[in-house]
């Protein structure tokens, strides 16, 4: 078992996203932009993702992050998961996608208050849509709910 190399995060949608660890400054893409997590590890192997957020040069964002005392001191974080993403609409898509899925403590931003809070990209929100219309179709089927997504009592 590899316990720093590359380890995959998903969210929200399903789709899986691979990062790679990053323990060092020199593990920091310098030339790029991409999504970052800040990651608590628990007996070697449980992680928990404490803060995701994207930045447009990688290196230059997380050296000296407003929020790595607090994860590093307070919460106990012990590494940075770093991927490089391109363009920035992609970055946003999947920072919001990844923030919805894993909800970490330090992100509040863009976290669902409600579970009928739909996605701000669209992209997410169509899936979002359609999830929560497979799961009321389930429900008329056994008799929970009735076509609108009520509960029946």
């Amino acid at each position: 078992m590899i316990f720093f190399g590359r380890h995959g995060w998903t969210g929200e949608s399903g789709r899986t996203y691979t990062f790679k660890c990053a323990l060092t400054k020199q593990g920091i893409p310098d030339d790029s932009g991409g999504i970052y997590v800040f990651v608590r590890r628990r007996f070697g192997f449980f992680l928990e993702a404490l803060y995701v957020g994207k930045a447009a040069n990688l290196r230059g964002r997380l050296v000296g992050h407003e929020k790595w005392g607090k994860a590093w001191w307070i919460l106990g974080a012990t590494e940075r998961h770093v991927m490089r993403v391109s363009t920035e609409n992609e970055r946003r898509l999947i920072e919001e996608d990844l923030i919805r899925g894993l909800k970490p403590q330090m992100n509040d931003v863009q976290m669902p208050r409600h579970e009928n809070d739909a996605p701000n990209t669209p992209q997410l929100r169509q899936s979002w849509e359609f999830r929560r219309a497979i799961v009321r179709w389930f429900k008329t089927l056994i008799g929970q709910g009735d076509k609108n997504g009520a509960v029946k009592n």
